[in-house]
Parts: C-alpha cells; structure tokens; sequence
C-alpha cells in the first residue's frame, strides 16, 4: 500500500483530466449525455484507478488496477481523436492531450511491469 499522490503518473494523469474537463466547456450542448459524459468518465477513471490500486494490499492486485487506467488511457486517446475530427477540439488541445496521454500510457507500462516484477 502507498500514498497514490506521489506517484507522478497519477500527478499527470489528474491534471490531464483537469485539462480535458477545461476543454469540454466549449462541446455543444447535445454532447453533455454523450461524447462529454463518456470523456469525463475516461479521463477520471485514469487517476481513479491509480488511486484505487495504490490502496490495494498485493502488488497484483496494484497491477490489475493500473492495467485498468491504461485501459481507460486508451479510450481517452481515442475519444480526443474522435472530439478534434467532429471539430470539437481544435489542432492546439489535441495535440497537447495527445502528448499527455501518451506520455501518461508510457508511464502506465513502466510502472505496471515494475510492480509486476
């Protein structure tokens, strides 16, 4: 068990869901029950995950809980794709949460087959 607020890949992936609820303020209002609903649930279950792991007692079970955020890190990759193709997201935002997921799932990997090892 570990405090999961010292863990910079829960850092990173708190302030990349900070970012993206900034970046849904500008969705239409149709999207609200759809596509904003779907990307707010993604991106929080990143950290939530991490969160939920870190308070596991077995490093298996740590590992389940992060295999689950880079889950959720993926259907955020592709939810922000899908956001800036239907003009949500302009060229800007995608890239910056594009550099931030990708970095997050890097960190995701690493830390999931350390705590595996």
């Amino acid at each position: 068990m570990q405090d999961y607020k010292e863990l910079i890949v829960w850092k990173r992936s708190h302030d990349l869901a900070l970012s993206i609820y900034k970046s849904m303020s500008e969705f239409p209002k149709e999207e609200t029950y759809n596509l904003v609903s779907q990307l707010k649930r993604a991106s929080t279950s990143i950290p939530a995950n991490i969160a939920e792991g870190a308070g596991r007692f077995t490093q298996k079970d740590f590992a389940s809980y992060l295999q689950n955020a880079l889950g959720s890190s993926h259907e955020v990759e592709y939810l922000i794709l899908l956001s800036k193709d239907l003009g949500f997201l302009n060229l800007e935002q995608y890239n910056t949460h594009t550099q931030n997921i990708n970095e997050i799932k890097a960190m995701l990997i690493s830390l999931i087959k350390k705590v595996r090892n």
